[in-house]
């Protein structure tokens, strides 16, 4: 049985990946910063699947230790954790750092393992970041110099460059590599953990904390789409030194998402307009609305062509994975 190891394995994405490798057949070896959350990991894995062929590691995104170790005795590699957050830091290191060191280190450790295929778990913020209008597609990187771009998205876009600098830089004996890049990513919360960003995103719009909605869109996803994306970037010959985006080629606006979740019954959603000037004025003193400032407006479809042809892949439809999204955080706070 084939052994994958997966990185940050408490992670929204990570469980989903897990889930699907386990019922492909692969044993899976989970990386955890702390081993305290080994049993919450594998409760949320047992919703889905039993957890025999599931076993756990601890590793840490600025520290060396473990991490050769971690990889002798597997085949692929999913790396898939990376530090993300809402608000965004004093300093940008603080998201900088982690991503790029731990992307490096998981490369190097994977190389002298001797690990046949990387599969890099990226963001659509490393493409369009600094784009307002226009399309994207593979091909495009976000300009980290742009006014646009907001810590979080420099740091995806640095640490996804460093890779494909490692990747370009193999002499002989070459790593093989793929790069899966998500867009908004929705869909069932497995365990209790509700602190994740897009599971507090979906919390917060469903018990009316929004007071306006703000005219942001994003490209969405299931993440149930996003782990079939990483199996099949990590099983695909021709996927190797590719990046694929991970979202529908339509950007939906937030204000649909609200329309969708209030017609499901969610009826504490307030559906107003928020004024982008307004949050402009309120980003002066308020970081999670400075956050979201770079981002107003902004509407860039996504050429999704690449992953479409090489992966096989048809997109879930955004709406349930949202509705999906609201009743499973439902269920865990119920359970509280």
């Amino acid at each position: 049985m084939q052994k994958v190891l997966v990185t940050g394995a408490s992670g929204f994405i990570a469980e989903h990946c897990i889930i699907e490798l386990l019922k492909n057949g692969y044993s899976v070896k989970g990386s955890l910063r702390s081993m305290n959350r080994e049993q919450e990991v594998r409760d949320a894995i047992k919703t889905e699947i039993d957890d025999a062929n599931l076993e756990f590691c601890k590793l840490d995104l600025l520290k060396d230790d473990g991490w050769e170790d971690a990889m002798l005795d597997c085949e692929f590699l999913m790396h898939v954790a990376s530090p993300f957050v809402i608000e965004d830091p004093e300093d940008e290191n603080e998201l900088i750092k982690p991503a790029k060191e731990g992307t490096l280190r998981a490369l190097n450790a994977a190389k002298k393992a001797g690990v046949k295929r990387v599969v890099i778990t990226s963001s659509v913020a490393a493409i369009n970041s600094h784009m307002m209008s226009g399309k994207c597609d593979h091909t495009t990187w976000t300009d980290i110099n742009s006014k646009y771009v907001t810590p979080y998205q420099r740091s995806k876009t640095i640490a996804e460059k460093a890779a494909w600098d490692f990747y370009n830089s193999q002499d002989d004996d070459k790593m093989e590599m793929a790069v899966v890049n998500p867009g908004g990513v929705m869909g069932p919360q497995l365990g209790n953990d509700l602190g994740g960003a897009s599971t507090q995103i979906v919390s917060q719009l469903i018990s009316g904390k929004f007071p306006m909605i703000p005219a942001l869109s994003f490209p969405f996803i299931d993440v149930r789409d996003v782990a079939i994306l990483h199996l099949r970037a990590m099983i695909t010959p021709e996927a190797d030194g590719k990046r694929f985006i991970a979202a529908h080629a339509e950007p939906t606006w937030m204000f649909q998402v609200a329309e969708v979740l209030s017609k499901a019954g969610y009826s504490k959603i307030k559906l107003k307009k928020a004024p982008s000037i307004m949050l402009k004025f309120i980003g002066l003193f308020d970081n999670k609305t400075k956050s979201l400032v770079p981002m107003l407006d902004k509407y860039v479809p996504c050429d999704i062509s690449q992953t479409v042809d090489i992966l096989k892949w048809k997109p879930m439809p955004w709406k349930q994975a949202f509705i999906e999204h609201a009743k499973s955080i439902e269920a865990i706070e119920d359970k509280a």
